[in-house]
């Protein structure tokens, strides 16, 4: 490591010296997507309804679908997910590495929120792991100063030995906080017990004997008939299975993976209940998906995610979404056919609306410049789709900050009621300086601030919309997460379609506070907690 990096290390990293005192878990998983972070999730539920005072943590995170704390830092969306289970607000030591892959085989690092370096895989190896255990056990001896107990996520599987040596996320970390592990199987993909005892049996013997607990995930079947596998691992391994959790549909928790896209449908109308049809393009580097979550909640929304121009169709709005990769993913767009098929849906005079969000919004614009290579790590230009007056430029550094404020008077999106001055919150997380060419509409008035109610100084206008209202965009991550803007807006879309409006809607912040006793519900019914207590080593709430 250079000395200009190392000293930034040792200076700007290193806050304060751990103590410790709280108790430790760690859950880990024989793959990637076997269900940690949920399982995490739901603990952290658990153990704050036992009034344990928990926190997560996760060392190393590698995510395109972040979260930007109160203080306007990045980490990884599965840990400020977690904190909200927890009760608590999340903070940079939760997750103190995020890695965001871009393109050309490198990835952004972001430590402790902020921006580091772009670095390849090989780099990433050679010149950061090596300096990185201060850095993640200051983060996680903090938590444990502040908190009861500290629930760890691994990452992907402890058993890949071709990274094990410079490890920071699995049994590395496990060994530095002396943590006792709970190894995670998916039994839906087949193959669960080879994939337990084979991870077992790559492992060293010390860390075999960190392995405390077993739990079998995503099981659709009669569980009479699993028992004797069952038995036969704990048998084999003398390891106990703390439980077998069933494939649970539905949680409404928001993901992190873009892999849960999958479950979507691609059609190209929706059903007949669902009477607005949201297309939300789904390119090579989509960020920030759960953006959408609310939508897909709304009773007469059929929210679906398009890659082909032959899932298309004609709906009735169009999402251009987060992307890590603004000019790439606007290639793809291209190169699917896509971009001239949106920009055809507005030209028609239909009643189509096109959103953009962030990158999305970026896309909207006519003129993109990287000229630093911030993105992609070369320097490039691209002409925009053209719907609004707006160039961007990417430059070194990152926005990444809370606003509150209210939509403008004079917008010209169509929403029902009109006239009215809606509250509107969220988060600003970009590289991009976007400047109007012409004059454009804007969106909101927003304000950096902790209240909703401090805005009578510094508030600046946000966003840009055409004046029929059918193109616009924005920066602000979470605008449909605001319960009466979303509604009004879809209730405005369904006027311009002749239907009536519903006038109601969900509360998102109670809708996921259900949500989270569910799933700790759920896996509290299928768990042995009482032998989870034990492997902590606290006594007594059960």
């Amino acid at each position: 490591m250079g000395e200009k990096h190392k000293k930034l290390w040792d200076q700007d990293w290193a806050k304060s010296e751990p103590t410790a005192s709280g108790a430790v878990l760690m859950v880990q998983g024989t793959a990637s997507d076997v269900g940690k972070s949920v399982i995490v999730t739901a603990l952290c539920r658990i153990f704050a309804q036992d009034g344990l005072r928990p926190a997560p943590f996760k060392s190393q995170n590698m995510a395109l679908n972040s979260y930007v704390t109160a203080d306007g830092q990045e980490i990884g969306r599965a840990q400020g997910i977690q904190a909200e289970a927890c009760g608590i607000t999340a903070t940079t030591d939760m997750n103190p590495v995020l890695i965001k892959p871009t393109g050309n085989m490198h990835s952004q690092i972001v430590v402790h929120g902020r921006p580091y370096r772009h670095l390849s895989a090989s780099d990433y190896r050679e010149e950061f792991l090596p300096h990185a255990k201060p850095l993640v056990m200051e983060a996680l001896g903090r938590l444990r100063d502040r908190h009861g107990i500290v629930v760890i996520e691994g990452a992907g599987s402890p058993a890949e030995i071709n990274l094990k040596q410079r490890d920071i996320v699995n049994m590395n970390l496990a060994e530095w906080a002396d943590a006792p592990v709970i190894l995670v199987g998916d039994i839906d993909r087949g193959g669960v017990f080879a994939f337990l005892v084979g991870t077992l049996e790559l492992l060293e013997p010390h860390e075999r004997a960190r392995v405390k607990g077993f739990i079998i995930n995503k099981f659709r079947g009669d569980l009479s008939l699993l028992q004797p596998g069952l038995d036969w691992l704990e048998q084999r391994t003398g390891i106990p299975v703390l439980g077998v959790l069933p494939y649970l549909n539905n949680l409404e928790i928001e993901a992190e993976d873009s892999v849960v896209l999958d479950t979507y449908p691609a059609r190209s109308a929706p059903s007949a209940t669902q009477e607005l049809d949201i297309a939300v393009i789904r390119y090579p580097h989509i960020s920030n998906f759960t953006d959408f979550d609310p939508l897909a909640a709304e009773p007469d929304v059929s929210l679906r995610y398009v890659s082909k121009l032959s899932e298309l169709g004609h709906p009735d709005v169009v999402i251009l979404p987060g992307t890590k990769d603004t000019i790439s993913d606007l290639e793809f767009l291209r190169g699917q056919g896509l971009a001239g098929a949106v920009c055809n849906l507005i030209d028609e005079g239909t009643h189509t609306q096109l959103v953009g969000i962030c990158g999305g919004y970026q896309m909207l614009g006519e003129q993109l410049h990287d000229p630093e290579g911030v993105e992609s790590n070369e320097p490039r230009s691209a002409l925009g789709l053209g719907l609004l007056p707006l160039a961007t430029t990417f430059l070194p550094g990152k926005k990444t900050v809370r606003v509150h404020g209210y939509t403008c008077e004079d917008h010209p999106i169509t929403l029902h009621p009109q006239n009215q001055e809606l509250p509107i919150s969220g988060y600003e997380i970009h590289a991009g300086s976007t400047q109007q060419l012409r004059d454009t509409r804007p969106l909101f008035l927003l304000r950096v601030a902790e209240r909703a109610d401090q805005l009578e100084a510094q508030t600046h206008p946000e966003g840009a919309a055409r004046a029929d209202g059918r193109v616009f965009g924005t920066y602000l991550h979470g605008v449909f997460h605001n319960d009466a803007w979303r509604r009004a807006w879809l209730d405005g879309l369904r006027m311009t379609k002749g239907l009536e409006p519903l006038n109601v809607t969900f509360v998102s912040s109670s809708r996921k506070e259900e949500a989270f006793d569910r799933l700790a519900e759920q896996v509290r019914r299928h768990l042995r907690m009482d032998l989870i207590y034990d492997i902590i080593g606290i006594q007594g709430k059960l």
